[in-house]
């Protein structure tokens, strides 16, 4: 078994766009749905997802920062399974339109007509404690 290192676990995730992002619900459920990276696949411990401010994410958010996200490569051209990562992490709301510039990409023009200057626009930073991840035979945990 090979422990990956966070560079190592960048490069593998390079290609995964979406997440599933989990989070606790009013009454203590969880809630999980997929959200885009925007293409932000320098991992290098947080992530990045832009939603509205009226909705049961961030509203779960506010009352609880405590997160998760799934991700799930692409099976190897040769049949090998892909890598799953599972990441804890707390959740931080953030309003800054220069965060917004730094992490925007043109294709998120088709959920958010007006760019960064979307009416109630909020950009979501997931901030890992602890990765777990599967590829194969290797599995391995990254504490951060």
């Amino acid at each position: 078994m090979s422990q990956l290192t966070l560079a190592d676990l960048s490069d593998k995730m390079r290609d995964i766009d979406f997440a599933m992002l989990s989070t606790h619900a009013e009454g203590g459920e969880i809630a999980g749905r997929p959200m885009s990276n925007n293409g932000d696949v320098a991992y290098e411990g947080d992530s990045y997802f832009f939603s509205y401010e009226d909705t049961r994410t961030v509203d779960d958010i506010k009352r609880d920062p405590k997160v998760s996200l799934a991700f799930q490569g692409s099976k190897s051209l040769l049949g090998k399974p892909p890598i799953f990562i599972a990441v804890e992490g707390r959740a931080e709301l953030i309003r800054d339109k220069k965060a917004f510039e730094e992490h925007w990409t043109k294709d998120l023009e088709i959920w958010f007509k007006d760019g960064i200057d979307t009416p109630g626009l909020v950009l979501i930073k997931v901030h890992a404690t602890r990765i777990h991840y599967w590829h194969g035979v290797d599995e391995g945990e990254i504490k951060l």
